[in-house]
């Protein structure tokens, strides 16, 4: 099964799963580098319902909240790498600076960000009917791999 889909066939998928009972899971990013906390957060994400949808940060996109030097692997290069871990089931590329409109039209049950995020500012959080929040893993991000890989570099 091919991963990667682009929004209209990811809509009549998740119309059709949610038809048969399937609890539609979206948790999103721009998954530049993956590191040990990107995995652990997938994971959980998969345990909260039955299929996980992955919104990957277009490369303008991340540009948008990352800075011009970002991302970066191309969201070409991530999408392939995010398709290899078996939690994720659909992966569906946006290019705006959140993901706001793509969770307008798959309308996923539940919402999974990491406890960095307030609820209140979790985009979507009014659509679905449920926000899970995972506990980080301290000392993972990708912020904090490129700073270290600068000072040994």
């Amino acid at each position: 099964m091919k991963k990667n889909k682009d929004i209209s066939s990811l809509k009549k998928i998740t119309l059709s799963l949610k038809k048969q009972g399937k609890k539609i899971v979206f948790a999103n990013g721009c998954f530049d580098l993956i590191h040990p906390g990107h995995i652990k957060i997938l994971k959980k994400a998969k345990e909260s319902g039955d299929i996980l949808i992955v919104g990957l940060n277009s490369d303008e996109s991340v540009k948008i909240n990352k800075g011009k030097k970002r991302p970066l692997l191309n969201q070409k290069a991530r999408a392939t790498v995010l398709s290899a871990i078996q939690y994720i089931d659909y992966i569906v590329i946006f290019d705006q600076k959140t993901p706001y409109e793509l969770i307008k039209k798959l309308r996923p049950d539940i919402l999974v960000k990491g406890q960095d995020w307030p609820k209140n500012q979790v985009v979507g959080r009014k659509i679905a009917k449920k926000v899970v929040q995972i506990k980080m893993s301290p000392g993972y991000s990708t912020t904090n791999i490129i700073n270290k890989i600068k000072k040994y570099g």
